[in-house]
């Protein structure tokens, strides 16, 4: 299973989500936990409107970087239902650990939280087995 790094599109994209990051608690006073932002941009009708700005300006983001690096969506090495599931599998993580990546990973680490020390921990030991797993036993020895 051949992996797609590209480090320059990768370290351009760490930095506009920390960019981001930084802009949102500044301007707002807001931890970036991208999973809480669209929660409550579906279910809460007060402060919506920055939140759905702040969701857009990720799509653009992410678009931006697609037409600059020229990179294509169908470079995926799963397929579309793989890509589902595993969607569907990191929606219920992020509400069965009160939050995701960028609101422990960036927000929570960088205020010292423990809570989000022992989820780091999990998702990311989680994330490596799912790579063993699926490049060692699944797919066969590389």
């Amino acid at each position: 299973m051949p992996t797609l790094f590209t480090p320059l599109s990768a370290a351009i994209g760490g930095l506009m989500i920390g960019l981001s990051v930084v802009v949102l608690f500044l301007t707002l006073g807001r931890v970036a936990g991208i999973s809480g932002i669209l929660n409550q941009a579906l279910e809460n009708r007060a402060e919506r409107s920055w939140r759905w700005v702040f969701i857009a300006a990720l799509m653009l983001g992410a678009v931006a970087l697609f037409k600059v690096f020229d990179l294509r969506a169908g470079n995926a090495v799963v397929s579309v239902p793989w890509l589902v599931v595993a969607g569907l599998l990191v929606g219920a993580g992020t509400r069965i650990g009160n939050g995701c990546t960028s609101g422990h990973g960036i927000c929570g680490l960088a205020r010292l939280s423990k809570r989000s020390l022992v989820a780091v921990a999990v998702f990311m030991g989680t994330g490596m087995l799912t790579v063993y797993v699926l490049r060692h036993v699944v797919g066969g020895a590389a």
